[in-house]
């Protein structure tokens, strides 16, 4: 599982300031994660194929999480894209990207499907034979959703040498592999577990987009891998959070302990702190493991 940070500051872009995107890759796929602006420019510079993104999450309908989407929608049209794409995200975003699609006279060459989302609870709105995507209701000043990329248990893995010991033919390798017992040469049984070793422990990751401290979604991301919660504050600012419906980088942490996740990563931060390294110590000193997210770093886990 890899994420690759596209921007991660909040309200307006500068030159060395992003708003909110990610590219995550899971189980195979290359997802989108928000779209400010400019992402289609860091989606370049972090070398990322365009062709491999068929599927576009949108957490709110504020600029900075969405005004990037209509420029690479249209970019894909001018680069002969054929490819359907999904884009998950509130109602009313289908309306605001055909609005622009007809007045502009630019309709794709490929299909555009738009999954629109009003339901407060969380839902499954994406789910194939390796991965399941739902939603993580946030508390934010409009309707806005989180979510949460969940692997699912993998293969188990072949002991060959101790296959080879009990005499099993390879032409049962497959079922062993899906967890089967299977004959021996002799035609006795050979339990699973003796020539296989268990699949690697299936990842998840949560992305928690603008929101005020909100321990009611704990429960949806317990024992999550990763988690990336909004710090927008410091703890000095902390009233601001009243009037915005952000979080501060502590109440961040203390969501990441909650909900015992892996590791915590910080992002969307007000342009008003000029030391990024504030907001970890201010998570620290209620949860250990804190990475603090920057404009094109990639994480590997």
């Amino acid at each position: 599982m890899n994420l690759t940070i596209l921007g991660c500051h909040s309200a307006t872009p500068r030159v060395s300031a992003h708003p909110t995107s990610q590219v995550l890759e899971i189980s195979g796929h290359i997802f989108l994660i928000d779209c400010g602006e400019g992402t289609q420019v860091q989606l370049r510079r972090s070398k990322v194929k365009f062709s491999r993104i068929k599927h576009i999450f949108i957490s709110h309908l504020h600029g900075d999480h969405f005004y990037g989407l209509i420029g690479l929608i249209s970019t894909f049209r001018l680069l002969g894209r054929e490819a359907d794409l999904h884009v998950y995200g509130p109602k009313g975003i289908k309306e605001a990207i055909v609005l622009q699609l007809k007045l502009g006279k630019s309709w794709t060459d490929y299909d555009l499907f738009f999954h629109e989302l009003e339901s407060v609870n969380s839902e499954v709105i994406f789910e194939d034979d390796s991965v399941v995507v739902s939603t993580i209701p946030l508390d934010h000043r409009i309707y806005t959703n989180g979510f949460l990329f969940r692997e699912k248990p993998g293969l188990r893995k072949l002991n060959f040498e101790a296959a080879v010991k009990h005499r099993i033919d390879k032409s049962y390798f497959n079922k062993l592999k899906q967890g089967a017992d299977v004959e021996n040469a002799e035609g006795k049984i050979i339990p699973n577990d003796r020539v296989t070793f268990p699949p690697d422990p299936p990842k998840s990751y949560a992305f928690c987009s603008d929101t005020a401290y909100y321990p009611e979604i704990v429960p949806l991301i317990e024992n999550v891998t990763v988690l990336y919660h909004e710090s927008t504050f410091l703890e000095s600012h902390h009233h601001l959070c009243l009037t915005t419906k952000h979080s501060t980088a502590k109440e961040a942490g203390v969501i990441a302990k909650k909900a015992k996740a892996g590791t915590l990563i910080l992002g969307h931060y007000s342009g008003r702190y000029r030391d990024l390294e504030l907001f970890r110590s201010e998570a620290k000193e209620v949860f250990d493991s804190v990475e603090l997210a920057e404009d094109g770093k990639q994480f590997k886990f």
